[in-house]
């Protein structure tokens, strides 16, 4: 795809699919606009062209009807309209007579977004499934479609490759831009020593992206649960802690292949991780899970890391919904925050974590998109973008 600067843009009716999947609380307030934060420099550069402007995005999944009321984009066009200064109008409609009515109306330098793109699939999973119909629909609307959306990058949906496959102008935005200029530094050629940091619960996620970058890491560090599914394959006691026991195999294969997976040598214990109540112990009882690495390890992985030029970093260190459970990502956060280093966090759960910690503006770059940075790292294409 063409960059947004190589595209006329004058005047034109410009389609935006932006990422704003965002969280919200049980009140159906934004917990973190981060991703809405990220989409405002493409947002401006299309008005400075005086662009009509219509958004698309997805929230969540919609299994059924119930789901829609919680999954509504109208709190998002809400938040849009007061981080750009002016009205965003928000369209309850993902195609139609209220959409065609709406974009017919537009002028110069008007912002209309629509809702859900994800309320087509309870009829067939229309937008994931790319539907033809529905992306030549959503494709008619303008004239040129900017794909801004790198957090759904990785999936070939209608509201990304259908509507690219539809229109006579593509092109990717600024923060798509930038995730790639961040990333593929490290997956082509990474300043070394280049460690890794795995967390989160299972290594089924990530087995494409270890088989990639076991050869081209120096180390790679792995807390989470993920850790205990790679402890027990080697056969130490785990007690209760979670494990991918489909991926007991692979972690066994990776750790006879490899020396450069590193693995907690202390845990934060406790019976159950809705508790407070834990201690810090080497060994784990029967009736204990992991919740969090431990000092120890944290001290085992900063040695790593502080001799490391490139880190990058996918998955909490510890169960993290929990406050209990958050020292050892915290920690970490703290310390690589102070290194002179290239740092970089691969989206998700790590992302919100260190977000939500205060850390985002410590590290080089925090990407928009867990699944899509992740197969990047794997040396996968992106269908949203390599259209």
């Amino acid at each position: 795809m063409k960059k947004i600067e190589n595209v006329n843009l004058e005047g034109k009716k410009v389609i935006i699919r932006v990422d704003y999947n965002v969280p919200l609380d049980d009140n159906l307030n934004i917990v973190d606009d981060n991703r809405i934060k990220e989409s405002l420099k493409t947002i401006n550069y299309c008005l400075d062209k005086n662009c009509k402007i219509i958004l698309l995005s997805h929230l969540g999944k919609i299994k059924k009807e119930e789901d829609k009321a919680k999954k509504s984009l109208k709190v998002v066009a809400k938040r849009l309209s007061e981080l750009i200064g002016k009205e965003v109008k928000f369209i309850p409609a993902t195609r139609g007579p209220l959409v065609d009515e709406a974009v017919l109306k537009m002028q110069p330098k008007d912002i209309i977004m629509l809702e859900n793109t994800r309320f087509e699939d309870l009829d067939g999973k229309k937008e994931s499934g790319n539907d033809s119909e529905l992306a030549k629909y959503w494709a008619s609307l303008g004239d040129i479609f900017i794909n801004d959306a790198f957090g759904t990058s990785h999936r070939s949906h209608a509201s990304n490759v259908g509507i690219a496959s539809n229109i006579k102008e593509s092109c990717i935005g600024f923060l798509i831009e930038k995730e790639l200029d961040n990333l593929l530094p490290i997956i082509n050629n990474p300043e070394k020593p280049f460690v890794v940091i795995l967390g989160g619960a299972k290594i089924s996620d990530k087995i494409g992206t270890i088989k990639n970058l076991i050869s081209k890491a120096d180390y790679i560090l792995v807390g989470g649960a993920m850790a205990y599914t790679f402890l027990k394959a080697k056969g130490e006691k785990v007690g209760n802690s979670l494990i991918d026991s489909e991926s007991l195999d692979f972690a066994k294969e990776m750790l006879e292949k490899s020396k450069k997976i590193i693995l907690p040598i202390d845990h934060v214990l406790a019976t159950d991780n809705s508790t407070s109540e834990y201690h810090i112990a080497d060994t784990i009882n029967d009736n204990e899970m992991g919740l969090d690495i431990g000092p120890k390890t944290i001290q085992l992985f900063e040695s790593y890391l502080k001799t490391s030029k490139t880190i990058f970093w996918n998955g909490p260190m510890g169960y993290y919904e929990n406050t209990t459970y958050q020292k050892g990502t915290k920690e970490l956060c703290d310390f690589i925050s102070k290194l002179d280093v290239t740092s970089v966090v691969g989206g998700g759960d790590t992302a919100s974590c260190v977000i939500n910690m205060g850390y985002k503006d410590k590290f080089t770059h925090v990407s928009t998109g867990g699944g899509a940075s992740l197969e990047l790292l794997e040396g996968a294409s992106l269908p949203g973008i390599n259209i």
